[in-house]
């Protein structure tokens, strides 16, 4: 059987970990209710999450969309190879792109990994061809567009 993926010695503790579970299963518990699973008072949980935000263990509390419910329907990932003196520039300018909900350097030849979500093909080119080619130092885009999705990271799992 396969060992479940275990998180490096990091100082957390038990009750940290039960606290961040609870929140990664269902961000908007109460504290009250989080309190009544882990054997701790409202406040104490309340100082205890502040605390995580605080070290910058929790970056933040988000919801989660479903795009096709709003009329996304085209997710695709793109490997950018781009020259590496424009390398930055090219990743600033693509993390303020709207369509654009994930951007990664990798490992390999200056290459950006990016995730990008529109409403259509047609708006997908668009993008191509009015946002990503015209940027200086962009060499080649491979593009692949998703058919299903098994299984995305939403947060990460203690």
């Amino acid at each position: 059987m396969k060992e479940p993926y275990k998180i490096p010695n990091v100082p957390l503790d038990e009750l940290d970990k039960q606290l961040l579970a609870l929140l990664h299963e269902q961000g908007r518990m109460s504290y009250t209710d989080i309190g009544k699973e882990v054997g701790l008072s409202r406040v104490a949980v309340q100082t205890r999450i502040q605390n995580l935000m605080d070290r910058g263990v929790i970056e933040k509390f988000t919801v989660v969309i479903n795009p096709t419910q709003i009329g996304i329907h085209v997710s695709a990932f793109f490997n950018v190879e781009v020259e590496p003196q424009h390398l930055d520039h090219v990743a600033n300018v693509l993390e303020k792109e709207a369509a654009v909900t994930s951007l990664y350097l990798m490992t390999g030849p200056s290459k950006l990994h990016m995730h990008g979500i529109f409403s259509d093909q047609q708006e997908m080119e668009n993008f191509l061809i009015e946002q990503l080619y015209p940027l200086e130092g962009v060499v080649s885009v491979d593009c692949q567009m998703l058919i299903k999705r098994y299984k995305s990271r939403m947060g990460m799992k203690l």
